[in-house]
């Protein structure tokens, strides 16, 4: 008997099945694909928050450049395939997030380096200038 109460059901339903958090047989959505800004400038602490323990080997000298690398490169697959997301637009929406952190984050470390050379550079051409 057909519940009266029940949404019909059809065979035109084109949405994709959320693959997210299954591991190694996850199938990867094409918006997942790509840089993952996030997991390059964060590395350790991105993969952290996504589950993602391979990224842990950022910290250790040397192999830590390698990492973010890698990272950068299949950084979102891997976030895709260890956590599970509500949706690939969450998953975008989240991913966004870490990019503007990374990149804020970035963009503060590299002031503070110019500054760091500036400041003490500009101190000596004032002393030299007064006399």
């Amino acid at each position: 008997m057909l519940n009266p109460y029940e949404a019909p059901k059809t065979d035109l339903d084109t949405t994709p099945e959320n693959t997210s958090g299954t591991g190694k047989l996850a199938t990867i959505p094409e918006g997942v694909k790509g840089w993952c800004w996030g997991a390059f400038f964060l590395g350790w602490i991105w993969a952290i928050g996504n589950k993602t323990w391979i990224g842990l080997w950022a910290i250790v000298p040397y192999l830590g450049f390698f990492m973010q690398i890698t990272l950068g490169i299949k950084g979102r697959e891997w976030a895709w395939r260890n956590k599970r997301w509500e949706s690939v637009e969450h998953f975008q929406k989240v991913q966004r997030r870490w990019s503007i952190f990374g990149l804020i984050l970035f963009i503060i470390s590299m002031a503070g380096m110019i500054a760091a050379v500036a400041l003490p550079a500009y101190q000596e051409y004032l002393l030299r200038a007064q006399g």
